[in-house]
């Protein structure tokens, strides 16, 4: 882990309490921040899915939805995401429409993660804005709490 990325543990644990709010809903367990230029959580999300009946509602969607409405505009080119699971090509598409500067995550996801471990949305030479992207923040916690998830659901 970077320097620059290990700044963002606090805020990885934040979105680690989200994730278990989500988890205790009967959720899979997302949790995301999305923070401002001076470090100020702007915007918060777990997955909320199951309960709005809604594939959109990925925490990423949710914090960055809130975000913007708290900077009263779509664009967050000052702000960095923060999140417990690497992002889907979903929310990599919202990270790019909104030039979103950072990406921080956590668990890397084999099966639908669009930050490098599958597709790597966010740096493809076909699109605009290119975010910095930090894996493996808190990697074995934000494993941790997925694997629990899913082991109870067996």
């Amino acid at each position: 882990m970077t320097l620059c990325a290990r700044e963002y543990v606090p805020l990885m644990q934040e979105a680690l309490r989200l994730a278990q709010v989500a988890s205790d809903c009967g959720e899979v367990p997302v949790g995301a921040v999305v923070v401002d230029g001076s470090g100020v959580i702007i915007g918060r999300g777990s997955n909320l899915r199951e309960r709005d009946s809604d594939p959109l509602s990925h925490a990423e969607v949710l914090a960055i939805k809130q975000a913007a409405e708290s900077k009263k505009s779509w664009n967050l080119s000052d702000c960095t995401l923060v999140v417990t699971l690497e992002p889907c090509p979903m929310c990599a598409g919202a990270i790019l429409q909104t030039h979103i500067k950072r990406v921080v995550f956590g668990a890397w996801d084999s099966k639908l993660g669009a930050c490098g471990s599958v597709w790597d949305i966010l740096r493809d030479p076909h699109v605009g804005s290119h975010p910095q992207v930090f894996g493996s923040v808190c990697e074995s916690e934000c494993v941790q709490i997925l694997s629990d998830f899913f082991k109870n659901c067996r």
